[in-house]
């Protein structure tokens, strides 16, 4: 996929736009708005997954959903068919005149810098940011999270609930993101197990890597059977294979980015919660009220932007001292006391 570093010029760039309109899917348009900013569009890209995934492109649309229903601005969702659509569909809202568009997923992060620096009047912000370059155009958003916090609490949950002392972590893409996942339960894990094994696999190496259950399930099978009766996954609907796997062997799992109880009822005995929806409709109102932010913005305890599944039905598995336990060391991290690597 062609890379543009400098606006082109009106006929190229309406060919492109008529290419984006050609290869992206039908556009879906939410009900119309009624509020205090409903002369604000944003426009907003799915992840690898799209819609649906019960995990991080629903909490992004949870977000933006709240935005319409909150401040009344109009939204529009773009699910890309392939990875040569992001571009295009960033493109085809920023020149639509959007006055904001957002990227769900750090897959987005390159071709959201090329396409801001293409429109530079028109504001961006991308989800889990991770561009390969230095500079930040100051049209755009980074917005990420401290997943390595969140992972350090379900890790501690982990610790706590394995009788067997071996616990496991399927991660999906090998990469520094996941990577803080990892970190963090590694380090929640030993905070109060310190005897305990971490068995940590990757599905791959490309973005294949965070929708392949079958290979999630194989990676799961493997640690089951080397001891770990717990095992934690940052891989998307990779991680579906891990909760068929903890299921029929008889292990415990631990969802990501979303309440995951319902993928798997019985087995699931919590999730690390990254709020998606939190950062999407910060975005969306700090646009709508003129206080867009470009550079890094950061979620984590203290900000609310993770956390895990620890009250109602869903958590049954977590006993009060467990939750107590976890609530101690949430505390500390959040005070500064204890901090949590991130690879």
């Amino acid at each position: 996929m062609g890379r543009r570093t400098n606006l082109q010029t009106i006929a190229a760039a309406t060919a492109a736009l008529a290419v984006a309109t050609a290869l992206l899917p039908a556009r879906s348009r939410e009900p119309a708005p009624h509020g205090p900013h409903q002369n604000v569009r944003v426009g907003l890209v799915f992840d690898v997954g799209g819609r649906g995934d019960k995990s991080f492109n629903d909490a992004a649309y949870e977000g933006i959903a709240r935005s319409a229903d909150e401040l009344g601005v109009q939204i529009e969702l773009l699910e890309p068919t392939g990875a040569e659509d992001r571009e295009a569909a960033m493109r085809l809202f920023a020149a639509r005149g959007f006055d904001l568009v957002l990227g769900v997923g750090f897959i987005f992060s390159t071709d959201i810098n090329v396409v801001a620096r293409a429109f530079p009047s028109t504001r961006f912000a991308c989800i889990d940011y991770a561009p390969m370059e230095p500079t930040i155009p100051p049209n755009v958003a980074g917005l990420t999270f401290r997943e390595e916090e969140g992972s350090f609490l379900v890790g501690a949950v982990a610790g706590l609930v394995t009788k067997s002392k071996h616990v496991g972590f399927v991660g999906g893409m090998d990469i520094p993101l996941i990577h803080k996942f990892e970190a963090g339960y590694r380090a929640g894990v030993l905070s109060v197990c310190p005897t305990c094994a971490v068995h940590v696999a990757y599905a791959g190496t490309t973005p294949e890597a965070f929708r392949d259950p079958v290979k999630g399930k194989a990676l799961a099978v493997s640690q089951i059977s080397q001891g770990a009766d717990v095992l934690y996954h940052a891989s998307g609907t990779t991680g579906h294979g891990v909760f068929e796997a903890s299921r029929d062997m008889g292990a415990k799992a631990i969802g990501v980015d979303s309440d995951q109880w319902a993928e798997m009822p019985g087995t699931v005995i919590t999730s690390m919660i990254k709020r998606g929806d939190v950062a999407v409709f910060d975005a969306v109102k700090d646009v709508a009220e003129g206080k867009f932010r470009g550079g890094l913005l950061s979620f984590g305890l203290a900000e609310d932007g993770v956390g895990y599944v620890s009250e109602g039905d869903h958590a049954g598995a977590i006993t009060p001292e467990i939750r107590a336990k976890v609530a101690e060391l949430r505390a500390r991290i959040v005070k500064g006391e204890i901090k949590v690597p991130d690879r």
